[in-house]
């Protein structure tokens, strides 16, 4: 079947490849000189620019086009982090697809490390015999996401994976570690792409440290 001419793959498709991430160069940029939307404030570094997301992104893209050939495949974004990434995601795979979305919220004693999560916004899309894909922006401590994915097992889906942008690695006991991530992320407070600090910074097109 021809493609539609004029319609690009993904918004990252007619970007050429990359090797692996050179920190160095990306931790000399100060974006504070250069822009606006930071409204003053001041970042150590940016972490992953712009074009490197776009590029992991379709990468991405194409290995979960590959990996569900078949099935109903429903991606679930964990808001609000994950909005940006996975709108950007889903644009870059290449098959049948539906989309939702959902709010996990933790609550009880703060100082319990085990913690108890409950969906404040359920997915509206029956899950039962689905393949599951949850996007999530960022493992840290792995936690809530131990958690939600436990809720969304017991809706008896065809399969369930994650998708992370960024990995902290410090996770420990993870029941679904991510299948797809991004990028390993360093152990800092990251901001842009969805990542907020007091929901600011959203809406950077890059990700960039505060520390």
């Amino acid at each position: 079947m021809a493609r539609l001419s004029g319609f690009p793959e993904c918004a990252a498709a007619s970007r050429q490849p990359f090797g692996p991430v050179d920190r160095e160069s990306a931790s000399s940029v100060n974006a504070s000189v250069v822009d606006p939307r930071l409204e003053g404030r001041s970042v150590k570094r940016i972490a992953f620019p712009a074009d490197l997301i776009a590029a992991r992104v379709a990468e991405l893209g194409r290995d979960i086009t590959a990996a569900y050939p078949d099935g109903d495949l429903l991606v679930l974004g964990l808001l609000k982090g994950s909005f940006i990434f996975l709108s950007d995601l889903v644009r870059c795979i290449h098959r049948p697809l539906k989309v939702d979305f959902l709010v996990a919220s933790s609550y009880g004693n703060e100082t319990v490390s085990s913690g108890f999560v409950r969906l404040v916004y359920d997915p509206e899309t029956e899950l039962e015999g689905k393949h599951i894909l949850l996007v999530e922006d960022i493992v840290d401590s792995g936690r809530t996401l131990s958690r939600v994915m436990a809720l969304l097992q017991e809706r008896h889906p065809r399969s369930l994976e994650v998708c992370a942008l960024l990995d902290k690695h410090i996770a420990t006991h993870l029941t679904y570690p991510p299948k797809f991530s991004g990028f390993d992320a360093p152990h800092e407070f990251l901001v842009g792409y969805g990542l907020d600090h007091a929901e600011s910074f959203r809406h950077l097109p890059y990700i960039a440290s505060l520390q």
